[in-house]
């Protein structure tokens, strides 16, 4: 596939611009960067060659606007759209392109969740020429590259597409199909919302401080469950975890309803670290973090919880007896404990339940979360634990049936590897 001239349409957005640097810098591509104005077009691009710290780049990053679609369009060997998550805003930004494409462009949306064969409908003909190409933030540093394909049909082009994205842009593309959310965002906002739950039922303790202790980076994560949330975003956190709701109705759907507080907060504009306020809010002049006390619905000094199970995994970590620590979070029967063992078995069994049934390969929920969270991927955890067996019986301890069904069922587990292609060492962190 020889993708010479690319065109981004919502280049100023950050997925828009940090995209169209990887189409650049990897791709060795000419990419227009497609604004509302000049001036907008002109600052995306700075802040695009900024994010891969390559000013090289520059040169093939060409400002537009708008009003410049029918000259661009027509030169254009691929189209990627990151626009507003907004089925409505989409499909009239697809009405007026449509008539300039080439006969074989690619046309490429980058939502992270949206339909994509609702979206492809707007091309008539050419919709099966319209693919989901799903990048995580940053892309330069997170590679996953999900490809959606929507049709029976595509699967000749969607090869080529995937050999372009792999080889030229070095990007781990797992193909995945048409379901809401697809596959990261479904097992990533499943385990950060079952942590948002969780701070909502233990306010008494703590919240959202007290759940972010028992899951750090101790149990391989870089950052904790509500800490991303309130990195990506808790508008964009809301967003996904309502459709997600509203789309699929399956016995794991109440994991998806979000939280009195996120929706207040949501509501009062307080959206995370782009407000510099949600669950975290930072005193930059004193050096202080506070977080939000889900209990007082007000904020205050953010806590340093020691529990023990976790000061002596974390011991264990920084002289490398994984083995140790593992088993130390299994023996232990504190509360703080269970409720980690309990999340960590049910992001086990929720990542290999979503792959199973939205990708090709069982093994892909380890290259989403590897690769697009820079989480402990699920099949090494299960190794992490000791195996499939170990597994299967704590879930049995621990977990409800619903749990306990998926990983008690061979169609699933049959389908695993004997060890996952991931070393849960590098992902566990001597630290909260």
């Amino acid at each position: 596939m020889n993708i010479k001239t690319v065109t981004v349409l919502g280049a100023n957005g950050t997925m828009g611009r940090n995209v169209a640097a990887i189409f650049a810098s990897f791709g060795h591509a000419k990419v227009y960067m497609v604004c509302r104005n000049r001036d907008k077009a002109n600052k995306a691009i700075v802040q695009a060659y900024k994010s891969i710290r390559a000013e090289s780049i520059k040169e093939k990053l060409v400002p537009a606007t708008y009003d410049e679609l029918d000259q661009i369009i027509p030169q254009s060997d691929l189209i990627f759209e990151s626009l507003t998550e907004d089925f409505k805003i989409k499909e009239e930004m697809y009405s007026k392109i449509k008539s300039y494409l080439k006969e074989d462009v690619i046309i490429s949306t980058g939502t992270s969740g949206l339909s994509i064969k609702k979206l492809a409908e707007s091309f008539g003909d050419k919709r099966k020429r319209f693919f989901g190409i799903h990048m995580f933030n940053p892309p330069y540093s997170l590679t996953l590259c999900e490809l959606i394909v929507h049709d029976e049909s595509q699967h000749v082009l969607a090869s080529k597409l995937k050999e372009y994205l792999s080889n030229q842009l070095d990007r781990t593309v797992v193909e995945v199909k048409d379901k809401p959310s697809f596959l990261g965002n479904r097992i990533g906002f499943f385990f950060i919302n079952e942590a948002l739950l969780l701070a909502e039922q233990y306010k008494d303790e703590g919240g959202i401080d007290y759940i972010d202790s028992i899951l750090g980076a101790f149990t391989g994560r870089t950052m904790a469950p509500l800490t991303t949330a309130d990195f990506v975003g808790l508008d964009v956190t809301k967003s996904i975890l309502d459709y997600i709701c509203q789309e699929v109705d399956d016995e794991f759907n109440d994991s998806f309803k979000s939280t009195n507080f996120l929706n207040e907060l949501v509501l009062k504009g307080d959206l995370g670290r782009k407000t510099n306020k949600g669950l975290f809010y930072k005193d930059k002049d004193r050096n202080l973090t506070f977080v939000y006390d889900v209990k007082q619905e007000n904020y205050r000094l953010k806590n340093n919880y020691n529990f023990y199970f976790s000061n002596e995994m974390i011991n264990c970590i920084k002289v490398g007896d994984y083995e140790k620590a593992i088993s130390l979070l299994v023996d232990d029967e504190s509360q703080e404990a269970i409720l980690c063992k309990k999340m960590l078995l049910k992001y086990i069994i929720y990542s290999l339940k979503i792959s199973n049934e939205v990708s090709n390969n069982i093994e892909s929920c380890d290259d989403a979360m590897a690769t697009g969270f820079s989480w402990l991927p699920p099949i090494a955890m299960i190794d992490l634990f000791g195996g499939l067996n170990h597994v299967q019986d704590l879930s049995k301890k621990y977990l409800d049936e619903r749990y306990i069904n998926i990983i008690m069922d061979k169609e699933i587990t049959d389908k695993l590897p004997e060890h996952s292609k991931y070393d849960y060492r590098s992902y566990l962190k001597a630290r909260y």
